[in-house]
């Protein structure tokens, strides 16, 4: 009997369900199975997703994409990191870089001996050992050096781009390689009988939809997981309490064409700034129990670069995930799935592990149990762990300037975060998983950058006398200096090699 999955019913577009066909199409083929998408232009997408992490970069090279194609496409510029402005304290600034601080000395972390420099008396930032900082922080930007040798080697970067370009742009993909779209608003989930398996979708008309596998990309609502399913929902708002977000494009000016993007706590919440190469966005994440909208839009509006382009959007959220990700014969993914405050920019990211793991435990007719708990215990473990990260941020505040903030600062945080904050605390080592969705140098740069001083550095350090450290992380800190200052301006770069055709007015 044939038991393979013949057909993929895709519910929802935009970024999630445009990724999913755009993966499908190209990594399954047309010849295996068909698929599907079905989606309605009345209905508005969230489009959360502008900034990205580096990963990203795979998932275009493995749908074989043009680097320059897309970023012209998606009127993209690139990212090294990210800036967070007033955050432990008003005033006060860090960087999360998409890289380390210069490779281990000795099998041992640098910012262990730079941590034995500064009871010398020594008074250099760590940031200093950071090349992917040093160049954010001067405007500038080129892809990492391929040869591990180079302190240009040792970083990474993503994009900053338009979501809904990104979506129209791998819809064209898609539907290249064999795709159908399906224009219509679905008004019916239908059931089997015997199991409760989804057996058809029926859109407005009355056209009827059948599939083997569905993929959830309603969004928030989750039309099948939810809406259909009834899956269920763990709310995690009380670690992370912001539940609104408003959303603003407007024209470039101030800081121009950044390769980061900045964050700016506030009050009842904290700001976006994503500059792309034809606009800015913005938006204002925050917490309605601690400001009015009105008060958020104003906020959010005083501190544009330059005139409001569109619509505000508005978006209301509860921070958590589904029980389950994967119920049935359906796969939520996106919005749908579950949803964590863009603060690290994990939403497309998020799309994409998703993606990745469906493939990798891709069934037959059969759905296996085993299979589907597997993927849903993965699926759980992640969101955790950048749930954590999120949280990190939150907790390790000093701000007493508002009820937010004071809740944040006082709040019990999960066992397994307590954990990683104790160890780093005590030793400054950092515990890590393989499936952690920030690398240690990303846990690295929040716990300095939030003033987490470890107690001791690591013993091994010793190995080395004080003016043998110094000599290498003096060296290293001109050596990066020097690459930094040579490289050129973003805005050169782009111009130089990727510039797009900015949109009509």
């Amino acid at each position: 009997m044939d038991n393979r999955i013949r057909k993929i019913v895709i519910v929802g577009g935009g970024t999630a369900g445009w990724m999913a066909a755009a993966a499908f199409s190209k990594l399954l083929g047309k010849d295996f199975v068909e698929t599907v998408l079905i989606e309605s232009d009345q209905i508005a997408t969230v489009g959360v997703g502008e900034a990205t992490i580096p990963p990203i970069r795979h998932f275009n090279e493995r749908l074989g994409l043009d680097e320059v194609d897309f970023v012209r496409q998606t009127q993209a510029t690139f990212k090294l990191g990210i800036e967070f402005q007033d955050w432990g304290t008003i005033g006060h600034r860090f960087f999360h870089a998409f890289g380390d601080f210069g490779a281990d000395i000795e099998a041992i972390g640098a910012h262990h001996y730079w941590r034995k420099l500064q009871e010398q008396g020594e008074r250099f930032a760590l940031e200093d050992l950071s090349m992917p900082t040093q160049a954010a922080y001067r405007n500038k930007f080129v892809p990492p050096n391929p040869d591990p040798r180079s302190v240009m080697h040792d970083y990474a970067y993503a994009f900053q781009f338009d979501a809904a370009l990104y979506a129209r742009y791998l819809r064209g993909y898609a539907q290249a390689r064999g795709v159908t779209r399906i224009e219509g608003r679905i008004v019916d989930v239908q059931l089997r009988g015997t199991d409760g398996f989804i057996e058809a979708v029926v859109l407005e008309g009355g056209a009827r939809v059948e599939g083997d596998l569905f993929i959830d990309c309603s969004g928030f609502r989750g039309l099948l997981i939810e809406g259909a399913l009834e899956t269920g929902y763990e709310d995690w708002s009380h670690w992370l309490p912001c539940d609104r977000a408003i959303a603003a494009g407007c024209g470039s000016g101030g800081d121009g064409l950044t390769p980061y993007t900045r964050t700016t706590a506030r009050p009842a919440g904290w700001r976006w700034r994503i500059p792309l190469q034809h606009r800015t966005g913005n938006g204002y994440v925050h917490c309605s129990q601690f400001v009015s909208e009105d008060e958020a839009v104003a906020d959010l509006l005083s501190s544009l670069d330059g005139p409001l382009i569109g619509q505000l959007q508005t978006i209301r959220f509860t921070p958590g995930r589904r029980l389950k990700a994967w119920s049935r014969n359906c796969v939520a993914m996106g919005l749908a799935s579950g949803f964590i405050e863009p603060l690290e920019s994990t939403s497309i990211n998020l799309i994409q592990t998703a993606i990745g793991r469906l493939l990798d435990f891709f069934p037959n007719k059969d759905f296996d149990p085993v299979l589907i708990d597997e993927f849903n215990r993965l699926s759980q473990q992640e969101m955790e762990h950048v749930r954590d990260f999120i949280i990190l941020h939150y907790k390790l505040t000093e701000r007493t300037d508002s009820g937010l903030w004071d809740y944040c600062r006082a709040m019990a945080i999960p066992d397994e975060l307590a954990h990683r904050l104790a160890v780093f605390q005590r030793t400054g080592r950092l515990v890590t998983h393989d499936d952690d969705g920030f690398a240690p140098p990303s846990w690295l740069a929040i716990f300095h950058g939030l003033k987490v001083v470890p107690d001791r550095y690591d013993p091994l350090v010793d190995r080395m006398s004080v003016e043998e450290i110094r000599a290498v992380l003096d060296a290293r800190r001109a050596a990066i200096l020097r690459a930094a200052e040579a490289m050129p301006g973003q805005q050169a770069f782009i111009d130089k090699f990727c510039r797009a055709e900015l949109p009509a007015a």
